[in-house]
Formats: C-alpha cells, sequence, structure tokens
C-alpha cells in the first residue's frame, strides 16, 4: 500500500518536530509553534521574493539561493541558541532563561512573518495587531526576569 506525498509529508514534519521538541526539552506547544511560524516565515519569504518580487535581501527583490540558504542556517541557529539557553536552566537549576529564549525568538519569527504578509497586500485585523504586541511584551518581561 502507498501513500501519498501529502501524508508523507504530514509523517515527516510530525517526526521531525517532535524530535526536535524533545531535544529542545521545552513545552511541546510552543515549541511547535515557533517551528511552524519559522517554517511558515522562510515560505511566505520565498513567495515574496518568487511572486511578488520584493525581497529585501537581494538588488532585484526577486529570490537569490544565497540568502535563502543564508535564512535556513539563520533559523537552525536559532535551534542552537534555544538548546543552549535550556540547557543553562538545567544546570544553573533555572527554568526562565530557555522560556524567554522562545518568546524572543517567536516574538521575532512573529513579527517577520506578519511583515511578509504585509507586503502580499494582505490587511491585518487590528485585534491581530494587539496580540502581537501582548507577545512582544511577553518576551521582554522574561527577559527581565
Amino acid at each position: 500500500m502507498f501513500i501519498s506525498i501529502k501524508e508523507w509529508v504530514g509523517v515527516l514534519c510530525g517526526i521531525i518536530g517532535a524530535s526536535i521538541s524533545t531535544l529542545l526539552g521545552a513545552n511541546m506547544n510552543i515549541v511547535m509553534v515557533l517551528i511552524s511560524f519559522m517554517v511558515l516565515d522562510y515560505i511566505t519569504g520565498i513567495i515574496i521574493a518568487g511572486v511578488f518580487k520584493k525581497s529585501g535581501k537581494s538588488e532585484t527583490g526577486a529570490i537569490d539561493s544565497h540568502a535563502s540558504l543564508k535564512g535556513l542556517f539563520r533559523k537552525g541557529g536559532m535551534l542552537f541558541v534555544i538548546y543552549i539557553a535550556l540547557q543553562i536552566d538545567v544546570v544553573l537549576g533555572f527554568s526562565y532563561v530557555g522560556l524567554a529564549t522562545i518568546y524572543f525568538f517567536l516574538a521575532n519569527e512573529t513579527i517577520s512573518l506578519i511583515e511578509n504578509i504585509g507586503l502580499m497586500g494582505v490587511p491585518m485585523p487590528q485585534v491581530l495587531v494587539d496580540a502581537i504586541e501582548v507577545l512582544k511584551k511577553k518576551s521582554e518581561e522574561t527577559e527581565d526576569m
């Protein structure tokens, strides 16, 4: 019995997401939200460059494979930073360094994602803009701990 590509991609994403969440050792829900926003941000960045030719990463606004690769490595680096922060929590007996780091990156990814969607000409409802402000404040509060 063959499985469809859609099912295969779903299973693969589930395995990768669960593995990363387990490796990071953080709250599975917030890590999955962060990872999904990272993926969506990357995809919308490709759309902005490929379809709308509005990328700030190239002179022409079009897709630049070097910038795209840098973006992937940058997102991988973010996951490494989260891993380090969570391990600092373990070593020092804290419980907030990793969470603050996750909220920091979640706020950044959310803002980037909203900017990309805005470049596509999609209007943002005020309730979403307000929710992003709350997320920014929560990120700042956890940094002050």
